[in-house]
């Protein structure tokens, strides 16, 4: 009783107005022409908008805390020593990026400390805000490197020496990243929490359809990537008559055509199928094709599906002419992952305080850096719709009574854990 009675009044201490200014304010990190952001993991852009939260925290009266691999941690005290309640998201951005992906799970958990300090509620867990460390990969491969690194900290050994986009070396830019930064305490990674939560937009279209403002997250999609490498032989484009050619490109788009003419019933088996990235050798205009080699990005939220696609895969290959010159490697995996039951019970009564109708249920088709807390602490996560499906984009956005009412929820939940 006491708890709802808490939770109620820090969701109606989050201040909208407040709340969005954060969000223009960090935008401005960044901020590119079209109106979209550039803020790449340990850029320049990205040490500057960490400094800027890196003010707000201590305005706010928290310890500051910075791990080995660079994520930061910003929490308001509770009256016991116990692991603390989590929430936050990462501020890097892609290179055409917006203003809210990543960004919005942080922010909002600022405002939620903010939301607790007007209504004048101790809570005996300590309740941190983190900024995890390139989520996006878009500079440096992997993403969720931070949060991969928090759980499982034998991984920044590897990820030290992964050379960006740009030529520099992750290590690198890390030390410079975590020299830039004045006066944070150096933390362990792994250390213990009682919950993680993360606020996001959804960066699809489903809730938006749905005509709800609210959607409580199941978990998050299994992937499997796939490299097709079909041979041929090169020649020249002029002299070689078609019936005696062994032209790579020819025999890789008969075999991504048996796949995409499966691609009703696969989807109707919730699998999802992306043909990424080409790579044609020798590419020249003149000369047929010796080899063709595509990727194939196949996500589900089960195993069944995974293997269901992977069978079918295999089957197809069998069923193409010169199918000996098609091979097939698996060259990444992540099991599907569900978050915290009791959570997301949690969540969805939060929602329901927010916006007075029950949210939907959606299981993420994008990794997030829950994904890798979900193995550390119960974990959940909050979606809010986004326009028209569209993120990764300048004109990524979201209704801002939507986003506010995400906050409002994070704040009722949060709260309930940390009283």
């Amino acid at each position: 009783m006491l708890a709802s009675l808490y939770s109620r009044m820090a969701l109606g201490c989050v201040e909208a107005n407040r709340f969005l200014a954060s969000v223009e304010r960090l935008a401005t990190f960044g901020l590119r022409a079209d109106g979209g952001v550039e803020r790449q993991a340990l850029s320049e852009q990205e040490i500057e908008a960490r400094k800027f939260l890196i003010g707000r925290a201590r305005a706010l009266g928290c310890k500051v805390e910075i791990d080995p691999c660079g994520n930061l941690f910003f929490t308001r005290a509770g009256a016991k020593l116990v692991p603390p309640v989590v929430m936050g998201s990462h501020i890097d951005t892609q290179p055409m990026g917006g203003r809210l992906d990543g960004a919005y799970g942080v922010l909002a958990g600022f405002e939620v400390l903010a939301a607790l300090d007007d209504a004048s509620i101790e809570t005996s867990r300590p309740v941190t805000v983190v900024a995890w460390t390139n989520e996006e990969g878009s500079r440096f491969k992997p993403g969720a490197m931070g949060s991969g690194a928090f759980v499982e900290p034998s991984l920044l050994e590897h990820y030290q020496h992964a050379v960006g986009v740009d030529g520099v070396i992750f290590g690198e830019a890390l030390a410079e990243a975590r020299s830039a930064i004045e006066g944070a305490l150096d933390c362990a990674p792994g250390f213990a929490m009682h919950a993680y939560l993360e606020a996001h937009i959804e960066q699809g279209p489903v809730l938006e359809q749905s005509g709800h403002s609210l959607a409580v997250v199941t978990g998050i999609q299994g992937v499997r990537w796939y490299e097709v490498r079909c041979q041929g032989c090169a020649a020249h484009a002029g002299t070689t008559p078609m019936s005696m050619r062994r032209d790579a490109v020819v025999l890789a788009n008969n075999y991504l055509k048996r796949i995409v003419d499966l691609s009703g019933e696969l989807s109707a088996q919730d699998i999802r199928i992306t043909c990424g990235r080409w790579n044609v050798t020798p590419n020249s205009i003149n000369t047929i094709a010796s080899e063709a080699l595509f990727t194939l990005d196949v996500r589900s939220p089960n195993y069944a599906g995974l293997d269901r696609f992977e069978a079918t895969l295999e089957a197809e290959r069998n069923m193409v002419e010169n199918q000996a010159l098609i091979t097939i490697d698996r060259i990444l995996e992540k099991a599907p992952t569900a978050f915290d039951e009791r959570l997301q019970t949690l969540l969805a009564r939060a929602c329901q305080a927010a916006t007075g109708t029950d949210p939907i249920r959606i299981m993420s088709g994008a990794f997030h850096d829950a994904l890798h807390l979900a193995g550390h602490c119960p974990t959940a996560m909050i979606f809010v719709p986004s326009i028209g499906g569209v993120s990764h984009n300048p004109a990524e956005a979201t209704q801002p009574d939507d986003l506010v009412l995400g906050v409002q929820a994070l704040a009722y939940a949060v709260t309930s854990l940390a009283i």
